[in-house]
């Protein structure tokens, strides 16, 4: 299969539900390698056992995502209390177990109106941020945990949709750099207990929603560029000047 002979035929951004078990990666080297794309990128890693909507950046669509991974993620999720893991997710192995019984639903509303708004958060060790040139989760994979500085956040929103104790379904808009899994703990720590990530799954970036995603499997069914051309979003949903002026001077 050869790339086709105008390069901006798949210059454009790819809307991807992630399926589970994959990687972020693994979804980018997917369409570079199916479909002979030379530079493909993304607007946000999610872990491998979150799904969801991925913002794939193809061609020289790629210079824009210093704007576009400022977007604000949504998710929606389930949280199980009583449990700490190592990695804060269910991947993890489990570290500590501490009683939940204690806590009432209201409990539970009346902690999450504290979690909005600007919070500081520590990277989990489990994660991509580099410590000394490192990344984190290469350390914690050779037994290492190291000191991480807090990092500003902001929580626009988390709502409760409904609880099965131990489990609590939620929504939650974030900002950039947010990690999920460790709102979680440490919700589950502000409730006298402990809580781990049971599922995530992004449903909007900024404004795009899930429905407008296209499955892997979709995309498995398709053999050449020129059908995936039909796939891509031409039109940025993006305002703000500095976006729209490099926009027109590298169109």
């Amino acid at each position: 299969m050869k790339l086709l002979n105008n390069p901006r035929e798949l210059d454009g951004l790819l809307l991807v539900d992630k399926p589970k078990t994959w990687t972020s990666f693994d979804v980018c080297n997917f369409i570079k390698r199916r479909f002979h794309v030379k530079k493909v990128g993304h607007t946000g890693t999610l872990d491998p056992q979150a799904t969801g909507v991925m913002v794939i950046l193809l061609g020289r669509y790629t210079s824009f995502s210093k704007y576009l991974t400022e977007q604000r993620k949504t998710y929606q999720g389930t949280l199980c209390l009583g449990i700490r893991t190592d990695s804060q997710d269910c991947d993890g192995k489990i570290i500590e177990e501490q009683p939940w019984q204690h806590i009432k639903p209201e409990d539970i509303f009346e902690t999450a109106k504290k979690f909005t708004g600007l919070l500081m958060q520590c990277p989990p060790m489990v994660s991509a941020v580099k410590h000394q040139g490192k990344r984190l989760y290469k350390l914690a994979r050779a037994g290492q945990v190291v000191e991480r500085q807090p990092r500003q956040v902001t929580v626009y929103r988390f709502d409760i949709e409904q609880i099965n104790l131990p489990h609590v379904h939620f929504s939650v808009e974030v900002s950039k750099g947010t990690y999920v899994r460790t709102l979680v703990e440490d919700f589950g720590t502000a409730l006298g207990s402990t809580a781990f990530l049971e599922t995530l799954r992004r449903v909007g970036v900024g404004p795009y929603r899930l429905e407008d995603c296209v499955t892997v499997s979709s995309l498995e069914k398709l053999s050449t560029p020129q059908e995936l051309k039909s796939y891509l979003v031409r039109e940025l949903c993006e305002s703000n000047y500095p976006f729209q002026k490099e926009r027109a001077s590298t169109f």
